[in-house]
């Protein structure tokens, strides 16, 4: 079921309009796409709480403009420098039968069971949080799962091995070859060991110098 956000349209517009229109607990915002753009203004603390939603930003949402829904996208919105105020709102209306490119957050699973973790001790470093994809409004997934259960230690998971839901495809800039997450060896580890190293001829010579030169 689509997330449900309502708005009214407006006719003023200008700084000053939105400027009252945030006084009033209001933000403004348009939406485009398919026809013409329309300004419109929805209730502040409905849409900041709508915001929160990791779904709100990557689903088809049923937006009730003035009494009449239809499927629109979240396509940006800026927030105030240092208030937790919702400046500015933009929707793009979507067409069922037009693929959409839309950015979908990965969700990673089963991190705590895999090899290079539970066995070797390692980390997991999360190269990419969002996949770019494109597929028909219907098919847009809200996630997708990323399983980590076989990854070993030094291994990575590639955008080729990502499982992508039906209809969808990956779009962008992203190749096949980039890495999605690795399991890295822990930097403290690392510098231990580099240390350690570092640490061995010193003690080798020391220890050299330490022995008793043999008798002729």
């Amino acid at each position: 079921m689509a997330i449900e956000i309502a708005a009214v349209s407006r006719k003023t517009q200008g700084t000053g309009a939105s400027r009252r229109l945030r006084k009033a607990n209001r933000v403004p915002g348009v939406v485009y796409g398919n026809g013409d753009a329309v300004a419109i203004d929805i209730d502040h603390n409905t849409l900041y709480y709508a915001l929160r939603n990791e779904a709100f930003h990557a689903s088809v949402l049923s937006l009730d403009l003035d009494g009449k829904k239809e499927s629109v996208l979240l396509r940006d919105f800026q927030m105030h420098p240092f208030r937790q105020q919702v400046q500015h709102i933009d929707f793009q209306r979507v067409d069922a039968k037009k693929k959409i490119h839309m950015k979908v957050p990965l969700h990673f699973i089963n991190a705590d069971v895999a090899p290079g973790v539970k066995t070797a001790g390692g980390i997991i470093s999360h190269v990419l949080n969002e996949l770019e994809i494109a597929c028909l409004p219907a098919d847009l997934p809200a996630s997708i799962e990323v399983d980590l259960a076989k990854l070993d230690l030094g291994h990575s998971i590639h955008v080729s091995d990502v499982k992508l839901p039906k209809g969808v495809e990956v779009a962008g800039h992203h190749h096949a070859s980039d890495a999605v997450a690795t399991v890295q060896v822990p930097r403290g580890a690392v510098e231990a060991a580099a240390a350690a190293d570092a640490a061995a001829p010193a003690a080798d010579a020391k220890a050299a110098e330490a022995k008793p030169a043999a008798k002729k």
